[in-house]
Parts: structure tokens; C-alpha cells; sequence
């Protein structure tokens, strides 16, 4: 067997030990998992788990790493014609927040909550690579269309901010916290169209039809 095979082979097994860490954590929260758990949900054994980690906290903090690329706001993309502006901006949000009210990701968010005051650079990677960097991509839409003309913000970053939390933070504390199994479409619907027609009320420029 060559190098490159042994390559595969420990990328592989890796692979198959974070998958298998992944669904132990989600479902039973860090203090609730054991390396025990997550060597047997991986199909391997503890010895080879601990070859891989040495701790359950830095397992963690590899699980978390590994799902940074998987972020929800890493796959909304805003129109930078300001054609349609409104519906750009309802459209995207709706595509965010049906994939951030998903049980898997509310588990995840669970997970992060529950470890960053032990943990705290597990808190810090997950917001950096989900809520911030969602934050930030939708600032650069609106430095946008402020440029065009459609717009009248000072402050996009903090603009951008206020429209996301108008969209979806009650929605998800909701979930959060199980006051709700799930959201309808239509209160989804409701909740991003109040948004949308609040941020415009705000900031959209009145010289401008868009």
C-alpha cells in the first residue's frame, strides 16, 4: 500500500470518527456523551478514537471545526443587481431561515450554547463562521446598493445585523427554547415580510423606485 493510500485510509477514518462524534454530541450534548458512545456510534475502537483525540474536548472542538464550512449563511447568496431589491432580500432571508430553523442546526446551536462558557473558543469558531460571516456577506450587498443609489445607510454592518435579527430571532428562540415543534410556512412568511417592509420603511432611499 503506498502513501497516498494510507492517506485516504486515515482520511477516511476520520471522517467516519467525526460523523459518528457528530451524532453523539447532538444528541446527547457534551457532558451527556462519552468516548465509549462515540467510538461505538463511529464503528471504532476507543483505542483508535483516542490515536485520533486525545479528549472528548478536543473532539469537540473538531467536530465544530469540521462543520464551519457547513454553515447555513455560507450558502445564501444576494442578488447585487438592485433590480428586485425587495424580493432579493425576502427570498434570501426565507432561504436562511428555513435552514437555520432545521432541528439539526437548532441542535447544533444547543450544543454550542451549552459548551462556550467551558469552552469558549468552540462559541467564538461557530459565530465567526455562521452569524458573523452571514452578517457581514449581506453588509457587503447593501455597501452595494447604498453605492447605487437605492439605499440610504450609514452603518451596513450594523444594518445588516438588525435585518437578520428582525427576520428570524424570534422564530428561533421559539425552537430554542421548545415553545414550538415547529414554524409554519405561512408564519415564516409573515415574520420576513415584516422584516423586509420594516428595513425598506428604514433605509430604503425614497428618490429611488426599487
Amino acid at each position: 500500500m503506498n502513501a497516498l493510500d494510507n492517506a485516504k485510509l486515515e482520511s477516511a477514518k476520520l471522517r467516519q470518527i467525526l460523523d459518528g462524534a457528530r451524532k453523539v454530541f447532538l444528541a446527547d450534548g457534551y457532558d451527556g456523551a462519552s468516548m465509549n458512545d462515540i467510538a461505538r456510534a463511529a464503528g471504532v475502537s476507543k483505542g483508535t478514537l483516542y490515536v485520533y483525540f486525545d479528549s472528548k474536548e478536543i473532539l469537540l472542538e473538531a467536530v465544530i471545526r469540521d462543520l464551519k464550512n457547513s454553515q447555513v449563511e455560507r450558502s445564501i447568496a444576494y442578488e447585487p443587481s438592485a433590480a428586485g431589491l425587495e424580493e432579493n432580500l425576502r427570498q434570501s432571508a426565507l432561504q436562511l431561515c428555513r435552514r437555520i430553523l432545521q432541528s439539526e442546526h437548532i441542535a447544533i446551536v444547543r450544543l454550542v450554547i451549552g459548551i462556550a462558557h467551558k469552552l469558549p473558543s468552540i462559541g467564538r469558531a461557530f459565530y465567526e463562521s455562521g452569524p458573523l460571516y452571514g452578517r457581514q456577506k449581506l453588509s457587503v450587498y447593501l455597501d452595494q446598493l447604498v453605492a447605487a443609489g437605492t439605499l440610504d445607510i450609514a452603518n451596513t454592518d450594523l444594518a445588516a445585523g438588525q435585518f437578520l435579527q428582525l427576520a428570524y430571532s424570534e422564530m428561533i428562540n421559539l425552537k430554542l427554547f421548545r415553545m414550538v415543534d415547529d414554524i409554519s410556512e405561512e408564519d415564516l412568511t409573515r415574520a420576513i415580510d415584516h422584516a423586509v417592509k420594516m428595513f425598506m420603511t428604514a433605509y430604503g432611499n425614497q428618490n429611488y423606485n426599487c
